[in-house]
């Protein structure tokens, strides 16, 4: 099918799934973001790029915090289902070349991954160009970024053959709203977050292993995802929809913050929308602070008078009795001190038979509302300690036996357990149930178990009657409402048995948690029953326990156990927060619709409806055996023995005096219809009922009713009688327990009045026990209950009742009642307040004119006002609703007035004082009152047709306040309290009084009011701020007149208490902030003002920011409007932040955006200095000091608004400060050098890069701020061009600039730094403007001096700031800048060696070197660790070379951290010491301090002293001796002989010695070094086909280095050999071992015995040349021996900062015969050292032969292999006379080395006698005699002969002294550092081994064998003079040790006793005279846990390298090599892993 290109790149969506079916087609799913190219003819089909979401491995090489790359693929796809929905073009028309997107012509393939192909690339490019070219940012703020031209869905056709566009990347999507986005900007903000989280964070944090992080980012991104789909499918209510806002962007918040980004502000209160520059930046702010510190929003102070609400539901109960069951519920709370008290009523549920009650069986009758609960009930207050808990209390019906104990067992088939009797607690508040007796029935309660049900302190309420005979007044019905049985028959036989309601079991569940919780919750109460024995149940709360229990249960054994008839209880629980229950059914249909209230017992507050509720709890009766009864006439008597007390009941009835009862006023429950006749529970004696009823009564009733109880046990009759009357003494009867008389019931006291005969009526006995009547007749037999009124109708205070009746009483008693009014309750005051208020008010009208009385009314009024303040009380609605709807004294007012005017008259007088501050609280209300009482007196006047009497009242009225000013303006500090109190509440006054003055009238009060308070001094002030700031939230002065009155006065009041000070207290800090809450009330309608108060702004903000700031953990809200300010506790790390800074700043942005602008012309100060310090304070804005500059919203407002104050402010400069040529002088360089380097800060700040930002930070930035880089742009060109003079036409034509030079000479090169930061902009219009102003000033600076440097300067140190912090961009990539800085220098192009264009273009070189390199350093994009450090060094070089000290040493410094955080100590030092390199040993010149690192001002000496200490603790914690002695040894000449410091001479002395110690007891002291050849067109051009040195460490393996090797380059493949073609594609790495080359001719080879560690040593360090064995020939005679090495030399020395130097040197070298005989023989000694070593550790077969093959080897004087041939090359004497030859140095090395092999031999022959292995001991003896002879002229050396003594002495005692000379003459290997076991005894020869730690073994050695105590201790022996010769002969050039018989038949001697047990070998560590230790013994012997890790380095070396060249080995060298090879590999050490011979 033909395809026809598009003229442009389409972007659509898929918007429907397509599946593909043939290669080339792109599978789509739903969302998927698209850009098509081409499209078919037809139009059907369509061809472009897939944009899938990134890959999350991409994190594995994503650089951090940079959003991952999407994936690219390309492919067709139809049309159909996709929508267009936008085509990009290109942004403005200069810009031409960005639509084609110019990348790579060819596209991918077809349906490939275009990630392969090569077009992510080009995509960057592009996407990169076209942000360069403005293309995307030129668009008015809210239109997309990424440009939309059209909405096109019909396309036009491009011309074919025109190449393909690549990929584009996802467009720079600022405006990406969907259409949902106006309604809901949430779901778009979503989104947007959720992409960007999982494109930049999520790999981060699982990258990281942060799983915590990450499951909180996933539970969030879930939650987020759940709120969007909310919001688009819209099925919430307005409310809900609110609420989720509100949690939704609190959720964004947190995601942001776990995620590590900016908090960006969006509002809930306008729908989540991105705040914006156009919103009011006081809400920005607030909001910020809030969202940036706190982790939710701060909840608004709730008010206790706050009402809660609990809704409980029973989803479901099971039991497994077959009994009904009552199950009460009730609210109790517990205070700290453990008192419990009931809360509400009872709210009882009926449970049917069975058991059982789930969701199928649900009523109305299942769920009740608890009402009225206060914070402090929940436990919410702020000293609220209490806590609430739901008691459910279980009962039911239980079988009763005639006359015996009932068991709580329960019925008939079950056994009563003795453990019946439990009783219910006592402390529950008493509920009742109702229904609660079943008669007659014969199924068992709860019987399933069989067993008791937990005993809930349930109270049952009705019992099963017990008197089978109506009481004769009739005083029960028939039945009770709870029986279910039918009634007994009067006079057949009673039944033997009957039902009794009991309490089983009690549930409790705290409430506290659920009741401050929104959510529903769900609950299983469990439900226990007292234990008859003891239970194993586990009393944890997780079980359901609650120690509450106890207290409400009672259990005869103490033990409780879960109820086995009440299971399972399950609740569903909702709590609400509503002023009224009644409201809240309404307001919430779908929860609480049909709910039945349950109240609380008593009010919340102020009642606000009618209530009279009377609640009586029966609490137990004191029926025990001693207790007597009352009776009738006649003395209390003993209870009948009838009453067992196993039943007790009790019945109550309320009665009227006559005894008629009174139906239906009996309520045992919330739910329960009303009984005329109650009946409690059953219990035993002793136990509690605790059951609460409720009494409703007539009020008409109250006082004339009385409460019947009667007591009954069952089955029996009645037996007692008490009463109770409910009106006591003319009051209600007061609250709390009473104990009532029990009296027998008989026929006097069953009346209520006498009977006939006069005699009886139990209401003329006494009805409350006394408490003295025991002392005289026995405790006696009471009742106790408790009484509680709840009620709005009577009173229980005879003081409220009797002012209530003032009327009635008599009248002089009316002063004492208003005195007494102060000491009544509030409740009761509270409850009756109309009525209060009535007789007050009718009072004072009754008594006008009377003074005494009107101040009495008017104190009492002021008391019951008082209550308002109450929190316990909301009483102020109720207030006010009386007065407006109550209250009718016309004539109260000139009364109210006179009084309030006596006490301000007077306000200094204690009494007076005291009364006043009273009022002041209550004025509101007073004037309230004083409104009303007018309104109907000015009615009442009219009636009667007076109307004049306005202007009176008018002045009655404005006297108090003129009263109240002049008390405001004194001084007098009694008044400071009266004064607080009147400022505080003042604002309170003003609306009271719109019905009885003019608004101007009130206005003009305010304003002298506050006027008044011009005086007050300390927290006064603050109030009086806060008053300020009511004035103007009144609605009363929100007209546009009394506004500006108010903000024209304002200026006046605030003006104090702010501004520039030096004096910075916290209260000033407080006034600062509360005035600019002022400003921020006023900011909309401020005008004139705004010059006034801007300089206040700034002179308080530059005050505060010189005082130090200090991290807060404490955040004081923004803007507060009350004094003391609300704060919150900052969740984790402190911040450092000020408030009054953020303010200040906020209200500077909000004055300088009005419309009115700033008008700082009108400003009175001195201009210059106000737009110097607004400059300052916008600069301290902009560098974050104000506010973190994370808090992203506000940081972005403020760059805005920036922008907007320096626009204006060019206005000014240029109309006014911008001077004539002629009076260049009056330029004021200063203030326009701030005004520069402001808008530089501004539009140069990171935080607009918009191109650098995530997708989220983008478009909020872009919604925030729009282009202000743009406008940054547009006025630096305005004002760079206004301080330029014009130009001459000639320069006009040479740099094309009109203007120029002028002041902007000024500038350079100050301005040049932050104008090349804008150089290196993406942003393509603010580039160029500064390209420009850098053109300008190139151009001054070379007119004036005709030089570049200071440019040049400024550039480099610019841009290395700016890489210090900045990120990289496209364009710093490209070095844009560099190629448009050319292109303005054109002109100057042509002109043929012009100099400036010269001197430019070397400008343009050297900072371009600087660009790559600081890119290269700074850039993350290292391919190695060794190229990021190279990079670093080019650096450093070119700082060195531009004499850019200070930075030079920076980096200097950063190197030596990077150094030694990888743990390269030497490395570090060695970077150090470029630093150090700076300075001269002189200790007079000075050098200044340093800022990092940090170093003070000091000598040159002293700077590169303590450079070198931190140098050496480097190099010695890096083992680098050689270095770190060099350093001290310079140390060392400079104390000695420059500055004569002797204390730092020794100290440095000391520490070289302690250097050469370790050197002595060294082991390892030559690391190892490694050939690394790169090979390959993988290897950039400066790695490929160079080879390298590599240093490893002393104990690294080839192995362990590869390893290295290759992490460094994973691509790479190793290689051991070097047959890779240079041209191979891939990367190849030819690894190989090197050592360093051995100078022969060095003087450590003349001597014998130097340990081998330190030859090594010796010859290693500072290796500059390294080699290898290329060829070697020991065959024929030992002339024609030869060998050839490789050397390869390095750059330079090692050690080096790299760990490597280039090989710069490769030579072939022949070594001569003595040479190769030289290293052969040193090579052979080592090899064998090797073996020795190995075998003294594992007595291995293999290894013991090897070793006796190699020794045979060695001492066989016919063998050419033997190393005693190369004694031919020595010079022999001609006759035995003739003084030995003398040897040259080659020669004398030869010699020493032929000792050092003897001494080695010999002592494998001494531990080979003493073996117990057999092939040892054989290889001994045939070695022995042949190395005698062989090597008799070296041991002439080691062991000379001694002075000819008689045969027997000689034989006997050997007098020759063995350990000295041989110890002396011991080989290289002596001193190997290593010890080989724990014990002490050594063998002279053996102690030359050099031992091989193989394995770390603790046993002897086995040469040591076990003769120590035959040994001889010869040590001991003092050497004689010939010794002492000899020993120094042994150490001379020419040795006069001769081949002599004799000497030799003594040494023969010596050997018969080697064999003996005389051995000299195995001699104890006899310690030398004096206690001096054999100076020649080496440490590994004399200290033999001391275990070397590798003693085979040279061994490896040899080994591990194939051996070239032709030469032959013997069998022993095949056999070495094969041990090597093949041999116990698992040994830890790996043994011979490098080659033995050296090189």
């Amino acid at each position: 099918m033909p395809w026809q290109p598009l003229p442009r790149i389409a972007f659509a969506v898929a918007t429907y799934p397509f599946e593909t079916k043939n290669e080339n087609e792109l599978p789509l799913e739903i969302g998927d973001d698209l850009y098509i190219i081409e499209e078919t003819a037809d139009g059907q089909w369509l061809r472009g790029y897939l944009l899938a979401p990134p890959s999350l491995l991409a994190g594995l090489t994503s650089v951090k915090g940079q959003p991952l790359e999407a994936r690219v693929f390309s492919g067709i796809f139809p049309r159909s289902c996709v929508e267009i929905r936008e085509v990009l073009g290109d942004g403005d028309e200069h810009s031409d070349n960005s639509s084609n997107y110019q990348g790579d012509d060819d596209a991918p393939q077809v349906g490939s991954d275009s990630g392969k192909s090569g077009v992510a690339s080009s995509v960057r490019k592009s996407y990169a160009r076209d942000l360069e070219n403005g293309s995307r940012s030129h668009r008015p703020n809210g239109t997309m970024l990424g440009g939309v031209v059209t909405r096109a869905p019909e396309l036009k056709i491009r011309e074919p053959g025109v190449p393909k566009p690549a990929a584009p990347v996802p467009m720079l999507r600022l405006g990406d709203e969907t259409p949902t986005s106006t309604m809901e900007p949430l779901i778009d903000e979503i989104a947007s977050c959720l992409r960007e989280w999982h494109s930049t964070n999520f790999h981060e944090l699982l990258l990281t292993r942060q799983y915590n992080k990450l499951d909180k980012v996933s539970q969030l991104i879930q939650t987020l995802d759940l709120s969007r789909r909310q919001f688009l499918h819209n099925l919430l209510t307005t409310r809900e929809y609110n609420a989720l806002r509100e949690k939704t962007v609190w959720d964004l918040v947190r995601g942001n913050k776990l995620c590590g980004g900016e908090v960006i502000v969006r509002d809930p209160n306008e729908r989540g929308r991105v705040l914006t520059g156009d919103d009011s930046v006081v809400e920005i702010t607030k909001l910020q602070s809030v969202m940036s510190l706190l982790d939710e929003p701060p909840q608004p102070h709730v008010e206790l008078s706050a009402l809660h609400h609990l809704m409980v539901d029973i989803r479901s109960f099971a039991g497994s009795s077959n009994e009904p069951t009552t199950l009460v519920l009730y609210l109790v709370s517990k205070s700290v001190g453990g008192t419990l008290t009931t809360l509400s009523e009872s709210y009882m549920i009926e449970v049917p038979s069975g058991g059982t009650m789930g969701y199928l069986t649900r009523n109305p009758q299942m769920r009740t509302l608890f009402t009225d609960l206060t914070s402090a009930d929940i436990g919410d207050g702020p000293s609220a300690d209490s806590e609430l808990y739901l008691i459910v209390k279980v009962r039911s019906p239980q079988q009763i036996v005639m006359g015996k104990p009932v068991s709580r067992s329960g019925s008939f088939g079950q056994p009563n357990t003795p453990f019946s009797k439990d009783k219910p607690a006592s402390s529950s508040g008493g509920k009742t149930s109702r229904r609660s007796l079943m008669w007659g029935t014969t199924r068992s309660a709860f019987s399933r178990g069989g067993t008791k049900l937990d005993s809930l302190s349930e109270q049952p309420e009705d019992r099963p009657r017990t008197d089978t005979i109506e009481s004769r007044d009739g005083g029960f019905p028939p039945s009770t409402a709870g029986s279910k049985a039918p009634r007994p028959s009067v006079d057949g036989p009673q039944p033997t048995q009957m039902l009794a309601e009991r309490m089983v079991g009690i549930g409790v569940l705290s409430l506290n948690s659920i009741m401050k919780q929104d959510e529903e919750t769900e609950h299983v109460v469990t439900v226990w029953s007292p234990s008859a024995k003891f239970t194993a149940e586990k009393y944890d709360s997780t079980e359901g326990w609650n120690g509450l229990v106890r207290d409400l249960l009672e259990s005869k054994s103490g033990h409780y156990e879960k109820s086995r008839r009440a299971e399972r209880l399950q609740i569903h629980l909702k709590s609400f927060n509503s002023p009224d229950a009644d409201a809240l059914i309404r307001a919430t249909p779908t929860l609480l619709a049909g709910i039945s209230k349950t109240n609380k017992m008593g009010f919340s507050g102020a009642p606000t409806k009618p209530r009279s509720d009377i609640y009586v709890t029966l609490t137990e009766a004191l029926l025990a055996r001693q207790n007597l009864i009352s009776r009738f006439g006649a003395s209390a008597t003993t209870i009948s023995s009838n009453v067992h007390g196993a039943n007790l009941m009790v019945s109550l009835e309320v009665r009227r005096q006559s005894g008629e009862r009174i139906e239906d006023c009996i309520y045992p429950s919330s739910n329960s219809e009303p009984l005329t006749t109650w009946r409690s529970f059953a219990v035993e004696r002793g136990e509690h009922w605790d059951q609460t009823l409720r009494l409703s009564l007539l009020p008409a009733d109250v006082s004339m009713a009385h409460v019947v109880f009667t007591v009954s046990d069952l089955p029996g009759a009645p037996f007692a009688i008490a009463y109770m009357p409910l009106w006591d003494q003319q009051a209600f009867l007061g609250d709390g327990p009473h104990s009532l008389l029990l009296y027998k019931l008989d026929e006097y006291t069953q009346t209520a009045q006498a009977g006939p005969a006069g005699k009886g009526g139990y209401l003329s006995l006494s009805w409350s026990a006394r408490s003295d009547s025991s002392e005289v007749t026995g405790p006696l037999a009471t009742l106790r209950v408790d009484t509680y009124l709840c009620s709005t109708r009577f009173s229980q205070d005879r003081i409220v009742l009797g002012l209530l009746k003032w009327k009635e009483g008599p009248r002089d008693e009316i002063p004492s009642l208003l005195k007494q009014l102060i000491f009544v309750p509030e409740i009761e005051v509270v409850k009756l307040l109309s009525d209060v208020l009535d007789a007050l008010f009718g009072i004072l009208v009754e008594y006008q004119g009377n003074d005494e009385y009107e101040d009495l009314v008017f104190t009492a009024l002021v008391r019951v006002l008082g209550i308002v303040h109450d929190r316990r009380f909301n009483l102020g609605p109720l207030v006010d609703h009386y007065a407006e709807n109550k209250f009718n004294y016309p004539f109260a007012t000139p009364c109210l007035v006179r009084s309030f005017t006596r006490l301000l008259t007077k306000p200094t007088e204690s009494e007076t004082a005291r009364k006043l501050r009273a009022t002041l609280k209550v004025v509101r209300h007073i004037l309230k009152f004083i409104t009303h009482a007018r309104g109907q007196q000015k009615v009442k006047e009219a009636g009667i047709g007076i109307t004049g009497s306005t202007a009176g009242f008018t002045r009655h009225l404005q006297s108090i306040f003129k009263a109240l000013d002049s008390m405001m303006r004194s001084t007098a500090p009694v008044l400071v309290g009266s004064q607080t109190l009147a400022v505080q509440h003042f604002h309170t006054w003003l609306p009271e009084l719109t019905g009885l003055l003019t608004t101007e009238e009130i206005l003009h009060i305010a304003i002298d009011f506050m006027d008044s308070c011009a005086l007050v001094k300390g927290k006064l002030v603050l109030y009086k701020l806060v008053l300020i700031i009511n004035y103007s939230k009144l609605e009363l002065f929100a007209g546009p007149e009394q506004r500006s009155a108010l903000s024209a006065n304002t200026v006046r009041w605030i003006a104090p208490h702010w501004g520039r000070t030096d004096d910075i207290t916290d209260q000033w800090k407080e006034q600062v902030r509360l005035c600019c809450s002022v400003l921020a009330s006023q900011v909309d309608h401020l005008n004139s003002e705004i010059p006034d108060y801007i300089p206040k702004i700034v002179g308080s903000y530059l005050s505060i920011q010189a005082t130090e700031l200090k991290p807060k953990n404490r955040f004081s809200l923004l803007f507060p409007t009350t004094y003391p300010f609300p704060s919150k506790q900052i969740p984790g790390d402190p911040v450092q932040f000020d408030e009054a800074l953020i303010e200040l700043s906020a209200i500077l942005s909000a004055l300088s955006n009005s419309p009115n602008g700033m008008q700082l012309e009108l400003a009175a100060e001195d201009l210059t200095s106000l737009l110097k310090n607004t400059l300052h304070v916008h600069m301290s804005i902009l560098q974050g000091e104000a506010f973190p500059s994370s808090w992203l919203s506000v940081y972005i407002y403020h760059h805005k608004s920036t922008m907007r104050t320096l626009q204006y402010l060019a206005s000014i400069l240029l109309e006014s400060f911008l001077p004539d040529p002629d009076e260049a002088e009056d330029f004021d360089t200063e203030l326009w050098r701030m005004f520069f380097c402001t808008l530089l800060k501004l539009v140069g700040s990171g935080h607009l890069a918009l191109e650098t930002f995530s997708e989220q930070k983008r478009r909020a930035v872009w919604k925030i701020a729009g282009d202000v880089r743009e406008h940054g742009a547009e006025l630096l060109r305005r004002t760079w061009e206004a301080i330029g003079w014009e130009t001459s036409p000639d320069e006009r034509a040479r740099y094309g600039l009109a203007k120029m030079g002028g002041y902007q000479v000024q500038y350079v090169p100050t301005l040049v730094g932050p104008i090349v930061e804008l150089c290196l902009s993406v942003h393509e219009g603010l580039r160029r403007m500064a390209v420009e102003v850098l053109q300008t000033m190139i151009v001054s600076e070379w007119t004036l001096s005709e030089d570049l440097s200071a440019i040049q300067t400024e550039m480099i140190d610019c841009l290395d700031g700016f890489f210090k912090d900045k990120t990289m961009t496209e364009s710093i990539l490209q070095k844009l800048f560099i190629s448009e800085l050319l292109e303005r220098f054109e002109p100057l192009s042509q002109v043929e060696g012009d100099p400036l264009y010269s001197a430019l273009k070397g400008l343009i070189e050297t900072i371009a070197e600087f660009l790559d390199l600081l890119v290269a350093v700074h850039s993350g994009d290292v391919t190695s660790e060794a190229s990021h450090l190279i990079n670093r060094l080019q650096l450093m070089e070119f700082l060195r070379d531009m004499q850019k000290e200070e930075i030079f040493i920076r980096y200097v410094h950063q190197l030596a951290a990077l150094q030694f955080d990888a743990r390269n100590h030497t490395e570090a030092g060695l970077a150090l010491r470029l630093h150090a390199e700076l300075y001269d040993w002189d200790p007079t010149k000075l050098t200044p301090a340093l800022q990092d690192p940090d170093l003070p001002e000091q000598s040159h000496f002293e700077r590169k002293e303590r450079i070198y200490f931190d140098m050496i603790k480097h190099f010695e914690d890096g083992e680098a001796w050689s270095s770190a002695l060099a350093a001290y040894k310079e140390l060392q000449v400079q104390y000695e002989t420059n500055i004569f410091d002797f204390a730092k001479l020794a100290r440095t002395e000391r520490a070289i010695a302690t250097i050469y110690e370790k050197l002595a007891k060294g082991d390892k002291l030559v690391p190892k070094y490694f050939k690394v050849v790169y090979k390959g067109l993988g290897f950039p051009l400066n790695l490929r086909d160079k080879a390298f040195v590599y240093e490893g460490s002393p104990t690294e393996r080839t192995s362990a280095f590869t390893d290295r090797m290759q992490e460094q380059y994973p691509a790479a493949q190793i290689l051991t050999s070097s047959d890779v073609d240079s041209e191979v594609e891939g990367q190849y790495l030819v690894v190989s071992a090197l050592s360093p080359h051995r100078d022969l001719n060095h003087q450590v080879f003349q001597r014998a015995r130097v340990p081998q560690p330190i030859r090594d040593y010796l010859l290693s360090a500072h290796a500059q040349m390294f080699s290898v064995s290329s060829k070697r020939s020991t065959n024929g005679p030992v002339e024609t021996h030869y060998a050839e090495k490789t050397v390869y030399t390095t750059a330079e020395p090692f050690p080096t900062i790299l760990r490597r130097s280039e090989i710069v040197d490769i030579r072939t070298i022949r070594l001569s015969a003595k040479e190769t005989a030289l290293e052969r023989i040193v090579r052979k000694t080592q090899e064998m050292t090797a073996v020795e070593k190995r075998l003294a550790e594992d007595d291995d077969e293999e290894i013991a032969q090897l070793m006796v093959d190699a020794i045979n080897i060695s001492v066989n004087p016919d063998s050419e292999s033997s190393v005693s041939c190369y004694r031919q090359l020595l010079p022999v004497s001609q006759s035995e006379n003739d003084e030995e030859p003398e040897l040259d140095q080659q020669e004398n090395a030869i010699k020493m080395a032929l000792v050092d092999h003897a001494i080695m031999i010999k002592r494998c022959l001494t531990s080979f006698a003493r073996s117990s292995n057999p092939v040892l001991l054989k290889g001994y003896e045939d070695s022995y005699k042949h190395f005698l002879v062989t090597f008799a002229p070296e041991i002439a050396i080691f062991s000379p002969a001694q002075p000819s003594r008689d045969n027997a002495s000689n034989t006997a005692s050997p007098t020759w002294q063995r350990s000295s000379p041989i110890a002396e003459s011991l080989s290289p290997d002596a001193k190997a550092n290593t010890s080989t076991a724990n014990t002490t005894s050594v063998v002279e020869e053996a102690a030359a081994a050099q031992p091989i730690s193989m394995k770390q073994r603790g046993t002897r050695l086995s040469f040591l064998g076990g003769k120590k105590k035959d040994s001889q201790h010869s040590n001991g022996d003092t050497p004689s003079s010939k010794q002492t010769k000899n020993d120094s002969d042994s150490n001379s050039q020419v040795s006069k040790s001769k081949d002599n018989p004799n000497r030799r038949s003594i040494f023969r001697s010596q050997s018969s006793d080697t064999n003996t047990s005389s051995s000299p070998y195995a001699q104890s560590t006899q310690p030398y005279p004096n206690g001096i230790i054999d100076p020649t013994t080496p440490d590994w012997a004399m200290d033999r846990s001391r275990k070397s890790k590798e003693v085979v380095d040279i061994f490896e070396r040899d080994f591990d390298r194939p051996n070239d060249g032709g030469i032959g080995f013997n069998s022993v060298k095949k056999r070495l090599s094969l041990l090597k090879l093949g041999k116990k590999p698992s040994k830890p050490n790996g043994f011979f892993m490098g080659g033995v011979n050296e090189e």
